[in-house]
């Protein structure tokens, strides 16, 4: 049976399960399930920093020009962020056919703490990393990212037998790294059963039904995002059929619906852009790993959908000049929220305040943010595979 059959058949088990265990099943769930789902995470996120830096590394030595470096990052950026934008306009177009939040009674208590988003320049900095290995230890990808730069750049002016000692020895590195990721994903089906089955018996029906218009928004948004634009983009400029690659990124599909995590989808992700969607590996190796920290098409439906839904519950008709400044807003907040943890909300706190929308709303959407969380990473990381397939074939004809 296919591996993403199986990870399919345990996510739907895990619901059923959670459902007929409900809240009064959570304690024995949460000490006996629940840390396997922890053991699965922590396999993947063990191969995290060795893959990306590595595979970075020998993606740089391949690349071997340094123009053909600096189009490939223009390329990516514009069109991680011209998707972002195009996200936020779904999200608003689906709120506005299903009008979350209208007739719904309920108190927006104390407004949610979120920590404040750091400016673009602070976001350069933190990018530049002043001690290589403590950014290894934090798993932080963006410093990594800069450091695999410059030792890739650093082996190809060096040259020679050393030069190629290094580019051999950091190639046999990528390899063993996907080979322990293939060992770990054999235990996929485990470990999204007992990451799942905590999340639905604790976020039951009476939970979830009176918030539903948000969650059915939102996954609606993300089915719309990924077929209209994502697959087209596979289709038209990647030279990839929807069908091939929505089925080439199943596996990863799965993955980060479950993990909410697109750190810890991103081995799983490469594996499948080269080995299913016939991605190089020097492209997969730098525009993955890019997109899954500013990438955050998922975040921007949810700011759109959330937006509305918080002036909805207050009574608030947005104008078109307050959707256009939420769009300018979260597009340039994508930025500006990189690689930091809890972006979702960090992001949504910078569109109310924007637009004048009250910052208690986010104590509404906060109760369900892991449910949401899943939609979101699911997005991002299928928007990053697309970026890839397209990123692929242009240089293919470059």
């Amino acid at each position: 049976m296919n591996l993403s059959v199986k990870i399919l058949i345990s996510l739907v088990l895990s619901v059923v399960v959670g459902l007929m265990a409900g809240v009064d099943g959570l304690p024995f769930i949460k000490w006996w399930i629940a840390p396997v789902g922890t053991i699965f995470i922590n396999l993947i996120k063990m191969v995290i920093v060795p893959i990306v830096f590595t595979s970075l590394v020998v993606g740089m030595t391949s690349l071997g020009d340094l123009k053909k470096l600096g189009r490939i990052g223009i390329k990516t950026i514009f069109i991680y962020l011209f998707t972002t934008a195009i996200a936020i306009m779904i999200g608003f177009i689906v709120a506005g056919v299903i009008h979350p939040g209208i007739g719904l009674e309920m108190t927006a208590g104390e407004a949610v703490k979120v920590k404040e988003a750091p400016s673009i320049m602070q976001v350069f900095v933190a990018m530049v990393p002043t001690n290589p290995i403590a950014s290894m230890a934090k798993a932080d990808i963006l410093p990594i990212i800069i450091f695999a730069l410059f030792v890739g750049v650093g082996i190809l002016q060096v040259g020679g037998k050393k030069s190629q000692l290094l580019i051999d020895w950091f190639d046999a590195a990528a390899e063993v790294s996907y080979k322990i990721i293939n060992m770990v994903m054999q235990f996929a089906p485990i470990g999204v059963f007992c990451l799942l089955l905590p999340v639905v018996a604790e976020n039951g029906p009476k939970v979830l039904l009176p918030l539903l218009s948000v969650i059915a928004c939102m996954a609606f948004g993300s089915v719309i995002h990924a077929v209209a634009v994502y697959s087209s983009m596979a289709r038209i400029w990647g030279n990839t059929s929807p069908l091939k690659f929505f089925r080439g990124m199943s596996e990863a599909i799965l993955i980060a619906f479950t993990t909410c995590s697109s750190a810890a989808t991103l081995p799983i992700n490469m594996k499948n852009c080269q080995e299913k969607l016939g991605c190089s590996r020097d492209i997969t190796s730098f525009v993955l790993p890019l997109g899954a920290t500013i990438n955050m098409d998922g975040t921007a439906i949810y700011m759109g959908v959330c937006s509305l839904f918080i002036a909805n519950v207050y009574g608030i008709d947005l104008t078109m000049a307050q959707m256009g400044m939420i769009i300018l807003t979260g597009t340039l907040a994508s930025i500006g929220t990189a690689g930091v943890p809890g972006a979702g909300l960090i992001m949504l706190s910078m569109v109310l305040l924007s637009v004048g929308l009250p910052m208690e709303g986010l104590a509404l959407v906060a109760g369900i943010d892991r449910i949401l969380d899943m939609f979101r990473t699911t997005v991002n990381i299928t928007g990053d595979a697309a970026v890839t397939c397209v990123i692929n074939e242009t240089e293919k004809q470059a």
